[in-house]
């Protein structure tokens, strides 16, 4: 993946649970330097649970998170920043963009020129020249906009990992670009990592580098964005990707059924009351009852290129 390179976040067999709902049952995964990770499935799959624990902002039930191979717990650390889907709700109406931005400066009592840390921060996330949004409210200006304002008060900070929950969801489409072509940009020229949660598998297909597929609170399949897209392992990731636009010879499949409940895991594989390979006939008498009576597990933590399908590891 990357040889002689010490992972920046490393997820080891997580479990959060809420009561009896499992969110997050047994993830584990990577993140390396310098690296978009694009982390895809359904609402309810468990996606922003486990970006929240890998924060500090949610305690694990069980597993480890370490971030610079230091253990994670509550608390929140600089070097881990979050940038959240809903720009407008993330801002403080009743402060300038000013204050919003240094908010986290005078919070850490970070040493420094703050009007220069903001500047700095603003110009790195596109809005220049800063001196023009220093004063302006969030209600004074776009919705792409607010979102780099999201993201500056982030980068303030000097963070070594974004943490993006569906950071384009509520932006128009004309503006959606823009902002993953300034993530990426952001990847390229500071050697930072980010974590980007998406249902969209078009996400990936714009600015990561690799692709974790979650489906219940588990990754199922890992794999470079090109392999993932190129040739799709586990029959949930060809059915998220079939509906992305830019895949349009890929025959779409409709998934049956809801994601299940939390707290009544379905036995075997998990996906399988609604696998379209399990439902098409064509497995062997012998392979379906694996499916449907035997866990294939989550996939391990070493994983390169990997699916929790056992007719793909048959």
């Amino acid at each position: 993946m990357h040889p002689g390179v010490n992972a920046l976040v490393e997820v080891e067999d997580l479990h959060v649970q809420f009561g009896d709902a499992r969110a997050v049952d047994g993830a584990s995964l990577r993140v390396m330097p310098g690296e978009v990770l694009a982390l895809v499935g359904e609402s309810g799959s468990g996606k922003t649970t486990l970006i929240r624990a890998i924060q500090g902002l949610q305690r694990a039930t069980s597993g480890n998170i370490r971030v610079e191979g230091k253990t994670q717990t509550i608390f929140h650390d600089p070097t881990v920043q979050m940038v959240f889907q809903d720009p407008t709700g993330a801002l403080n109406p009743r402060q300038t963009v000013y204050e919003i931005v240094a908010e986290g400066l005078r919070i850490r009592k970070e040493p420094g020129d703050e009007l220069e840390m903001v500047k700095s921060a603003l110009s790195q996330a596109g809005l220049r020249p800063p001196e023009r949004f220093l004063q302006l409210y969030p209600h004074e200006i776009s919705g792409g906009q607010r979102q780099r304002v999201v993201i500056a008060g982030a980068m303030v900070m000097q963070p070594r990992l974004l943490l993006a929950d569906e950071p384009v969801a509520s932006l128009d489409a004309s503006i959606r670009g823009e902002i993953l072509a300034l993530m990426r940009r952001l990847v390229d020229d500071t050697g930072l990592a980010i974590l980007a949660v998406t249902h969209d598998l078009g996400l990936a297909w714009n600015i990561a580098d690799r692709v974790a597929v979650m489906y219940l609170g588990r990754i199922v399949e890992t794999g470079s964005t090109e392999e993932i897209l190129d040739d799709p392992k586990h029959p949930y990731t060809r059915a998220l990707l079939s509906v992305v636009p830019e895949t349009r010879e890929m025959e779409q499949q409709i998934l049956k059924g809801e994601i299940p409940d939390l707290t009544h895991m379905p036995s075997g594989c998990r996906f399988h009351p609604r696998c379209p390979l399990l439902q098409s006939g064509t497995l062997s008498e012998e392979m379906a009852a694996r499916c449907v009576g035997d866990d294939p597990g989550p996939v391990a933590l070493d994983a390169i290129t990997a699916a929790a399908c056992w007719p793909v590891m048959a």
